[in-house]
């Protein structure tokens, strides 16, 4: 969505802050060295007290830029949200198997396999696109508010769930017949949610630095809890064990939260330009991916006490994530970008180097 730098976002327009960030993080970082120089870089280095460090670097053709990620453990399929297409990526062979096309500027996809089907918000276009999970070919469409941005299943209601970003609401569609069924009204710009299975959606509304729980059945928010001293909420992921929230935050913190009653348990620090948090119940780990070229990790010593492992060197732009739980391997995707002499106004001021985009694969 537009309310923060969020790197690489389909809509059309840019802030000025978000050009500033962009460029500061990305061009000084990368000036034209190709993308194969730091995967070497990276690769060189030793892993550190969390075991994770890079495994390979698989190329992706396309050069449009890029958003959300979706991994399916079932297939060992990577979903790529890549402009205007969904680009799908066996990572044991590193062939794209699948490319979901059509469509305007997406930024979410999720999968409802109890259906064969997978959903793709299309936020340029203001509608979420359904696919075959087997055939990976669109069967259908249903509309959304404007900016439709991060996404959610829930099975528990068996609805999907869309943060409509600037449009501050979350569209609701029932998964087997793909028909809208509800709009939410979140009172402020939402990023990415999560669900727990047990009929509760829980979303970062991003403007007001607060999270919501939404009961997914009766689709009313109950509960909204703000996260201070964090700001700026991002990324959000869960310990439905637990019953914990880990909302990768702006001004380089990560909010820890009690699901139950919304308290703000620990605010560790991350890494800069957060976009996507991911937690793992087999190692207890919690990943924030940073567009500084960090992936922050942090242990769940117990259900109160959290401690920073460290902070895995990645790439530059690298700040969309997805986690396989059974491997434990986390992949990330970047480019190289360069900067454009004098841009047209309401444009971004970079592009990307042909041929550089890519996926990492980190693992133990």
């Amino acid at each position: 969505m537009n309310h923060h730098p969020k790197l690489l976002k389909l809509t059309g327009s840019i802030t000025l802050f978000s050009a500033a960030f962009l460029v500061a993080t990305l061009l000084a970082a990368y000036g034209r060295m190709p993308a194969s120089s730091h995967a070497a870089t990276v690769a060189a280095q030793a892993a550190g007290p969390s075991g994770y460090h890079l495994l390979k670097t698989i190329p992706v053709p396309g050069d449009t830029f890029w958003d959300y990620l979706k991994f399916d453990h079932s297939t060992r399929r990577l979903f790529i949200s890549h402009g205007t297409h969904a680009v799908v990526l066996d990572v044991d062979s590193g062939k794209v198997v699948g490319d979901i096309g059509g469509m305007k500027g997406i930024h979410g996809i999720v999968l409802a396999p109890e259906f064969n089907r997978g959903f793709i918000t299309d936020g340029e276009a203001a509608q979420v696109v359904i696919f075959d999970l087997k055939t990976l070919q669109t069967i259908g469409s249903a509309p959304a508010d404007p900016d439709a941005d991060g996404v959610v299943y829930d099975p528990a209601s068996k609805r999907v769930f869309t943060m409509n970003g600037d449009s501050k609401t979350s569209t609701v569609i029932d998964a087997a017949t793909g028909k809208v069924v509800g709009k939410i009204d979140l009172g402020g710009g939402p990023e990415f949610p999560v669900a727990d299975g047990q009929g509760h959606v829980y979303a970062n509304i991003e403007s007001t630095s607060e999270i919501v729980e939404i009961d997914s059945n009766t689709m009313k928010i109950t509960h909204r809890w703000p996260l201070a001293p964090a700001q700026s909420p991002s990324g959000l992921a869960m310990d439905a064990k637990n019953r914990i929230l880990f909302a990768g935050c702006h001004n380089k913190m990560m909010a820890i939260v009690n699901a139950d009653t919304g308290k703000v348990i620990a605010t560790p620090a991350i890494g800069q330009g957060v976009d996507a948090t991911r937690f793992d119940p087999g190692t207890g780990y919690a990943f924030s991916s940073n567009g500084d070229g960090t992936l922050t990790v942090i242990h769940e010593d117990s259900a109160t006490q959290f401690s920073v492992v460290e902070n895995v060197p990645t790439e530059r732009g690298a700040r969309t994530m997805a986690l396989d739980p059974i491997t434990h391997e986390v992949f990330l995707v970047t480019a190289t970008v360069e900067r454009i002499p004098n841009p047209p106004p309401h444009t971004r001021p970079f592009k990307m180097v042909p041929n550089t985009f890519h996926v990492l694969v980190y693992g133990r």
